[in-house]
């Protein structure tokens, strides 16, 4: 019988530890970085955060909770195992761990997987550097083992922010394409040609931008990616790009930031594990929205007015994959 894994992707919109938190849980760097604006975000507050996080974790595919999750915008692996905790409250038959990057960023701002233990298991990780001349968000890269033996390859990315203007800041995300298309062909010389590979993450570009485009090889033609000889990859968010609803918003302007790509070795009834194309889905949950516009409803914090009743500036994404018998 076929498996099916629903993945999940999620920035969780500054996910910060307590305001007061220990040195070994945050460097003098990163307090000095975020300064005055992590004041009020006490534990009482950072717990309601998480638990609002874990209360839409819990609702994924269909109250069942994802497989694999992977998530932006959390500050160390003592936030994550709140997180963690939380939903193993609310889903106690899961089973899950964490694979995080305490990466580079000048805010402190991590990427992480969060995993089925039952189904995945992870073997190599490794932590790629987007150069840049201030400090970055790695580029992170989980070996996965299915429990049926397949190796499957997931990047994990939060690519630099159009602060300071999304033209000016454009070469930087560019960098960072070219980082994931150089690590995916990477990947598939040491681990195999036939080595499926899923990209997720917020990119802080659409589908159509050229560090996407080009520079990470993501595409909206399906035949391009089987055909070609480079190591393309299927950009499966293209027909959500320009919808009335998107994953993020700017100025009442839906944006889809947040996207999912995977590698010829996904795509087809022959690959050992295979993405659904109609499963890609935002997820909008009760709650989780407001105003006129459907725009993602913000816990806020980090200089912003905190609503104890948001979660995100951001929706959450989900697809589902299917490894043959």
């Amino acid at each position: 019988m076929a498996t099916s894994y629903y993945v999940a992707w999620w920035n969780l919109e500054n996910l910060f530890d307590e305001e007061n938190a220990p040195p070994e849980r945050r460097p003098d760097k990163v307090k000095r970085a975020i300064g005055e604006d992590i004041r009020g975000w006490t534990p009482a507050v950072r717990d309601r955060k998480v638990a609002q996080l874990a209360s839409v974790i819990a609702q994924m595919n269909h109250a069942q909770g994802p497989d694999l999750l992977g998530v932006c915008e959390v500050e160390n692996r003592f936030v994550l195992d709140l997180l963690v905790d939380a939903v193993h409250q609310l889903l106690p038959d899961r089973s899950y761990a964490v694979v995080h990057a305490d990466t580079q960023d000048a805010r402190g701002i991590d990427v992480a997987f969060l995993h089925e233990t039952t189904l995945l298991t992870p073997g190599e990780v490794f932590f790629h550097v987007v150069m840049r001349r201030n400090a970055t968000r790695d580029i992170v890269q989980v070996d996965f083992t299915t429990a049926a033996g397949t190796k499957l390859v997931a990047f994990g990315n939060h690519w630099p922010s159009r602060s300071g203007g999304q033209y000016e800041s454009a070469g930087y995300r560019h960098i960072a394409g070219e980082t994931l298309a150089y690590f995916h062909q990477r990947a598939l010389e040491v681990l195999g040609p036939d080595t499926p590979a899923i990209a997720m993450g917020d990119f802080n570009d659409e589908p159509f931008d050229t560090s996407l485009s080009i520079h990470a090889l993501a595409t909206r033609q399906h035949q391009k990616v089987v055909d070609a000889d480079n190591p393309y990859f299927w950009n499966l968010m293209w027909p959500l790009a320009g919808a009335p609803d998107g994953s993020f918003y700017y100025q009442g302007v839906p944006n889809q930031l947040d996207q999912f790509l995977v590698n010829k070795n996904m795509i087809g009834t022959a690959a050992r594990i295979s993405v659904q194309p109609g499963s890609v889905e935002i997820l909008r949950y009760p709650d989780t929205f407001e105003g006129k516009y459907r725009k993602p409803r913000m816990f806020g914090g980090m200089g912003k007015k905190v609503d104890q009743h948001g979660y995100s500036d951001h929706f959450p994404i989900g697809l589902t994959l299917t490894e043959a018998d």
